[in-house]
């Protein structure tokens, strides 16, 4: 469950679930760990939002010069998640020591279609992205066996598109038990927390093809977890009153570590009284996995999947 005084917090959003840090070991009361997420930066036991990198402030007084941060890398490859993605060890990160910049905001460009070109000119600012070709497509509620008997890796690949600049959508993969809450408080990763705590299951963003990816090594997942969900959700939906009728092209594509496409399932419907959405999920079915094409929407935000999945935020 959650724990908010939303009087002194405000509505909860993703950079006050950032933070995320495991408190001192107390009684054996607690079966699971405890993470503590900072509520605001007014809270005097909150640590501060690291503040971005100097290259990114908008107040510094530049000379005329152009630098090396404003100059144009055209020949810089993006990396393209599933074809196939690249497999560089991965380091657990500190998010309290992050000392990353804040993500730029969606701007609205019209939809494409596979094929054509990203034609944006604003140099920082993501143009609309085709939706990749979809080859194993299922409807929503149908239940699919992977098309990979047994995948030893797995990347959900997600896509987006917008039709207001506000919306700043966020991945999340919750990792449950056969109750179906998370088996331990740390067991969800999302743009705050990268990586589970058996290492199993990483979050991923930026991509020449997809917006973000969820990679999972079933090898070293955690024999309690029965499920994954994913979900996506807007940054500061409940604030600006945002919602998923502002967003189109949705999809979630499952694909084997080589790369080929195992599901995918596009949203056909948009509804503006959500604001987050379980968009699909991997589930355990007599030791085989299996692909549930969910495409419910709910009103909550990311403090509310926690509390739904069972997640105690403090």
């Amino acid at each position: 469950m959650i724990n908010t005084t939303t009087k002194s917090a405000g509505v909860m959003n993703r950079n006050s679930i950032l933070l995320i840090n495991i408190p001192e070991k107390q009684s054996v009361k607690s079966k699971n760990n405890i993470m503590t997420l900072i509520k605001s930066s007014k809270s005097n036991n909150a640590q501060a939002i690291p503040k971005p990198h100097p290259q990114y402030s908008q107040q510094q007084n530049r000379p005329p010069q152009i630098s090396q941060y404003n100059q144009p890398n055209n020949n810089a490859s993006q990396p393209s998640f599933c074809n196939p993605p690249s497999k560089a060890p991965h380091q657990p990160q500190n998010h309290a020591s992050q000392n990353r910049p804040p993500r730029q905001p969606q701007s609205i460009q019209p939809a494409l279609t596979a094929g054509q070109q990203n034609t944006a000119s604003t140099p920082g600012i993501p143009a609309a992205k085709p939706i990749p070709t979809l080859l194993n497509k299922v409807q929503k509620g149908q239940k699919t066996l992977l098309s990979t008997p047994s995948p030893t890796t797995v990347n959900a690949c997600f896509g987006w598109n917008v039709s207001d600049a506000r919306c700043d959508v966020d991945v999340s993969a919750f990792l449950l038990g056969t109750n179906g809450k998370v088996i331990g408080d740390s067991w969800f990763v999302f743009y705050g927390q990268t990586v589970s705590p058996d290492h199993s299951t990483k979050f991923i963003e930026g991509g020449s093809v997809d917006r973000e990816m969820i990679q999972i090594d079933l090898t070293r997942l955690n024999s309690q977890v029965k499920k994954i969900v994913f979900v996506l959700t807007i940054n500061d939906a409940l604030k600006n009153r945002l919602h998923f009728g502002m967003l189109k092209d949705a999809y979630i594509r499952i694909m084997d570590q080589s790369g080929k496409e195992l599901v995918s399932f596009l949203i056909t419907e948009y509804y503006n009284n959500i604001i987050s959405m379980m968009i699909g999920e991997l589930y355990l079915h007599n030791g085989t996995w299996k692909f549930n094409a969910v495409g419910n929407g709910v009103v909550k935000d990311l403090a509310g999947l926690c509390e739904l999945y069972g997640v105690e935020v403090v």
